[in-house]
C-alpha cells in the first residue's frame, strides 16, 4: 500500500498511482486530524472525494505516533494525551474518539489504537504495552465503525516470540475482520524481526488479511510474504526516491553518483514502467544535481512500480506453487544488501 500521510503519496497524483497498479492506499490518521481536520474532510464528502482516489483507503489509527512522539505524550489506560507537533496543543486520543476520527474521514479499513515501541524493550514493558493495546482492541471492537468500513486488530508484544504468540491468540479472540502485527523493523535485527513474525502469524485466522506494518524493502517483503503475510505498508520506497535512490532487479542504484553521469541506460533495464521506457540513469542524475523537482517525481513513481510488479509476480509465482523457487531465484539476481 503507497503511503499517503497527508491525503497524498508524496509528488504523484491518483492517476498515477493507478497507472503503476495500486489498489488501496494508506492514510494518516493524526496527521490528518492535526491538519485539516475531519471535520473539513467529511464536509468535503470524505477522504476519498477530498482526494480523489476512488480505491480503497486504510487509515491507521496514531499508533505509531505515540512510539515516535513519545516526548509529547502522556499514556493511560483510558488513552493518550499528547501535544500536537505543529503547534503545541493538547488532545486526547482513546479508541473510541479514534474510530470516530477514522469514521468522519470515511476510510474502508480502520486500525484501533495501540501501542507500539521500540527496540529495545524489556519483558515486562512489552506486556503492559500488550494489556493495553489489547484493552483497547476490546473497546474498539465493542464501539464499532461505519457500516462500510471494516475493522482490523493489531498485534503487538514487543521482541518477545513468546509475547507475540500470546498477542495474537488474544488478539484473534476478538474476531477482527483483518490482523496487522506492528512494531516490527524498528530497530530490531532483521533475524529477529523473522522470529517475531513467526510467533504470530500462525495465531491468526487463516481466512482474514494479515498485514505487516511498516515494512517495505523487497528482501523484507518477500520474506514476510513466505511467512504468510498479505499486506504491507512503507514510505521508504517514496522516501529514498526524494534522494536519489531507485530499486532494480540488481540492487538499489544512488543515481546521484559520479558513476551515472553518462550512463544512457534506463533507471532498471529489466523495468517496463513509464518511466524507464522513457528516461535515462544520467537524465534523473542531472535532474536530482539541479534540485529539480521531476527528479523525486520520476524516481517515486518508478520504485512504487517496481513493487507492486515484484508482488504481482510474488501472487503468481504462490498461484503457480513455485513461490520458494521464484522467491530465491529473485533475491540470487541482487547485487546490493537490501
Amino acid at each position: 500500500m503507497p503511503v499517503g500521510t497527508n491525503a497524498t503519496v508524496k509528488a504523484l497524483t491518483p492517476d498515477e498511482l493507478r497507472e503503476i497498479g495500486a489498489e488501496i492506499i494508506l492514510a494518516n490518521t493524526f496527521h490528518l486530524y492535526l491538519r485539516p481536520g475531519a471535520d473539513l474532510i467529511a464536509g468535503a464528502g470524505g477522504l476519498h472525494r477530498f482526494m480523489q482516489w476512488d480505491g480503497p483507503i486504510l487509515t491507521d489509527s496514531g499508533g505509531f505516533q505515540i512510539f515516535s512522539l513519545a516526548h509529547l505524550r502522556r499514556l493511560t489506560d483510558e488513552g493518550v494525551t499528547f501535544r500536537s507537533p505543529l503547534d503545541g496543543s493538547e488532545h486526547t486520543f482513546t479508541p473510541e474518539r479514534v474510530l470516530e476520527i477514522q469514521r468522519d474521514l470515511g476510510s474502508d479499513v480502520v486500525m484501533p489504537l495501540d501501542i507500539c515501541s521500540g527496540f529495545p524493550l524489556n519483558d515486562a514493558q512489552a506486556a503492559e504495552a500488550l494489556r493495553v493495546t489489547v484493552l483497547w482492541a476490546r473497546r474498539s471492537k465493542e464501539h464499532g465503525v461505519g457500516s462500510r468500513q471494516m475493522l482490523f486488530g493489531i498485534v503487538q508484544g514487543g521482541f518477545s516470540p513468546a509475547l507475540r504468540r500470546e498477542a495474537a491468540q488474544r488478539t484473534a479472540e476478538l474476531d477482527f475482520a483483518g490482523y496487522a502485527i506492528g512494531g516490527i523493523s524498528v530497530g530490531e535485527p532483521p533475524e529477529l524481526s523473522s522470529a517475531l513474525i513467526e510467533a504470530a502469524v500462525p495465531q491468526l485466522p487463516g481466512d482474514r488479511p494479515r498485514y505487516l506494518m511498516g515494512v517495505g524493502s523487497p528482501a523484507r517483503l518477500l520474506e514476510a510474504i513466505q511467512r504468510g503475510i498479505d499486506l504491507f505498508d512503507c514510505a521508504l520506497p517514496t522516501r529514498v526516491a526524494r534522494t536519489g535512490t531507485v530499486f532494480t532487479r540488481s540492487g538499489r542504484v544512488n543515481l546521484r553518483n559520479a558513476q551515472y553521469r553518462e550512463d544512457h541506460a534506463p533507471p532498471d533495464p529489466q523495468c517496463t514502467c513509464a518511466v524507464c521506457r522513457r528516461y535515462t540513469r544520467a537524465y534523473l542524475r542531472h535532474l536530482f544535481n539541479a534540485d529539480e523537482m521531476l527528479g523525486p517525481r520520476l524516481a517515486s513513481y518508478h520504485n512504487l512500480f517496481f513493487l507492486s510488479r515484484l508482488l504481482a509476480d510474488a501472487r503468481a509465482a504462490i498461484a503457480d506453487e513455485r513461490f520458494q523457487s521464484w522467491k530465491q531465484d529473485t533475491l540470487q539476481t541482487y547485487t546490493t544488501s537490501w
